[in-house]
């Protein structure tokens, strides 16, 4: 299925039950309520999927049931996240096989990589197969920033087509616009920048919170696209609070109790993760209430 890079593209949770299993009833409510909403792709794999926890016979699972579960109606977009450059090119090849229309990389891991091994690691995945890449660009979390001199190098590539930009810095949108105008589709990456990055000219938003809140998530691009400015900034700002939990090294358990009180998910993490508990807890679920107590009507934004 071919991947138009914009609107809202879900990284969603790995649902768990208590016995630490895949709970793939569960897992499939949400995504119907993320198609529902009206989604542009689901995203498999990232952080929020908790895949560095996730067996290769998991992910593969997961994936065929998204793919089976979307039928078609949206692309699935697998996330790489390799110490290797043959093991990224080996997982690019099972993305493919078992139904993935595109694929989202980040830098290779742990080592350090410099500018000129970092692009001859995204180049090597591309050549390697002819599935569309959104490159992860995330300095803050990952320490490695892809550069716009780096994407020259990048773009060579056709099936290079997008970015997550995760840089924190707004005023990267222009700089990628002035320098490869639409050649880059630009998918903002942090939920509490997410807004600002549409209005800068970003296509898209990989969105955390969605996850709990789908019909906001896509009524905030919706309506900005339609030129419903203050619509969109009215559900953005009772969503900030709520959207400050995805910038935090708990963003997981975080936004699966989200998912918990929206009736969308269970608050199963997989160890080293484990439950919030005490003060923490009741804090985020404080923000949760709050938000829930305060949900706003959302108007009318599909067609």
């Amino acid at each position: 299925m071919k991947v138009e890079w914009k609107g809202i593209m879900p990284a969603v949770t790995t649902k768990f039950t208590a016995e630490d299993t895949l709970d793939l009833a569960l897992f499939g409510k949400n995504i119907q309520a993320q198609l529902q909403a009206g989604v542009n792709g689901i995203i498999l794999g990232g952080t929020l999927g908790e895949a560095s926890t996730l067996r290769e016979a998991e992910k593969r699972t997961i994936l065929e049931a998204t793919v089976r579960l979307v039928a078609g109606q949206v692309p699935v977009i697998m996330n790489i996240a390799e110490q290797t450059t043959s093991n990224a090119i080996q997982a690019a090849a099972v993305a493919k096989e078992h139904g993935a229309s595109g694929l989202m990389m980040l830098p290779p891991m742990r080592y350090h990589a410099d500018d000129r091994e970092t692009v001859a690691y995204f180049k090597a995945v591309a050549a390697s197969t002819d599935l569309p890449i959104m490159v992860y660009n995330n300095p803050v979390d990952y320490g490695i920033e892809v550069t716009l001199d780096m994407f020259e190098e990048l773009v060579q590539h056709d099936n290079i087509q997008a970015v997550k930009e995760s840089t924190r810095d707004l005023t990267n949108i222009s700089r990628l616009k002035n320098r490869f105008g639409d050649r880059i589709a630009i998918l903002s990456g942090v939920d509490t920048l997410a807004l600002e990055s549409l209005l800068m000219g970003a296509d898209g938003w990989v969105a955390g919170l969605v996850c709990a809140f789908p019909k906001e998530t896509v009524a905030i691009y919706q309506l900005q696209k339609q030129g419903r400015i203050q619509e969109a900034i009215d559900i953005y700002r009772w969503f900030t609070p709520l959207l400050e939990l995805d910038i935090n090294s708990k963003l997981v358990q975080n936004i699966k109790l989200a998912e918990v009180a929206t009736g969308l998910g269970a608050e199963y993490v997989r160890a080293p993760r484990l439950p919030l508990i005490g003060e923490e807890r009741a804090h985020v679920l404080q923000i949760i209430k709050q938000g829930l107590a305060t949900r706003p009507d959302i108007p009318q934004y599909q067609n």
